[in-house]
């Protein structure tokens, strides 16, 4: 006999633990993209408390759909080795590119990182950050279906040691921060530089270049990394992605140890 009673509190009580256990953190990553699943898995594996905050139902960002629903993505030479740490086929289509199955990348990652020690929280949206003293120190969220049905409904707050934006082309996080508190960013303007149109080549560099800290305890990765500094986007070819998630959590080890 099935008790749904049990079920409910069985639900209930586990994932109020799992809140619970990250109201404070190493790291608040924003976004689960490939650069923010990434990231996940090498802090977590590093041991540092960390969890990730998904808007979405789904995590994985763009890179579900490959490149127009082709569902296949394109890496070049350096990213494979990332790929083949995590169990990942990359198989070679010709001399410096390689290509993978998008569904099994995803997939590959996300369970890597959860079983490395990342706690995902989907359907969560990010609408606000905590500054104390010129410095972030955490993030506000609500849940997606407050923000989309414009309810007005107070958020609750996660408490964290750094805050990584890697929520892609619209570079949310860091625009609150703009928005609201009037800062000067560490980029050429003090502002959001805003993203270029697709240039592969350029943005495949950029993208690792421009993921660094962007206001004291603010991280940008990804495509947000070349968003917030005025570099171009790079499509379906996701080393730079992956490779970005990997350096934003080696940026932030060096600075917890």
């Amino acid at each position: 006999m099935i008790d749904e009673r049990i079920v409910t509190k069985a639900i209930v009580e586990s994932y109020t633990k799992k809140l619970l256990s990250s109201l404070e953190l190493d790291v608040a990553i924003c976004g689960a993209g490939p650069a923010g699943l990434v990231a996940g898995y090498y802090l977590a594996k590093a041991g540092l408390k960390v969890a990730l905050f998904e808007r979405k139902l789904s995590i994985g960002g763009g890179m579900w759909g490959g490149g127009m629903m082709f569902n296949e993505i394109v890496v070049q030479k350096e990213a494979k080795a990332l790929l083949d740490e995590l169990d990942i086929n990359a198989r070679l289509y010709t001399k410096g590119y390689y290509v993978a199955d998008a569904i099994e990348c995803v997939s590959g990652i996300s369970i890597k990182a959860i079983k490395a020690g990342l706690k995902i929280f989907n359907l969560v949206s990010v609408e606000d950050l905590i500054v104390r003293e010129n410095k972030v120190t955490g993030i506000v969220i609500n849940w997606t279906a407050v923000e989309m049905a414009s309810l007005h409904v107070d958020p609750l707050t996660i408490a964290s040691r750094f805050v990584v934006d890697s929520t892609g082309h619209p570079v949310e996080v860091v625009k609150v921060l703009e928005r609201k508190m009037n800062v000067k960013l560490f980029t050429p303007s003090g502002k959001i530089e805003g993203e270029k149109s697709m240039w592969a080549n350029v943005a495949e560099t950029t993208t690792l270049e421009n993921t660094k800290e962007v206001f004291p305890g603010l991280y940008v990765a990804g495509m947000s990394a070349n968003a917030t500094f005025g570099s171009y986007r790079m499509g379906p070819i996701f080393g730079g992605m992956l490779l970005s998630g990997k350096k934003v959590a080696d940026l932030i080890i060096k600075r917890c140890t």
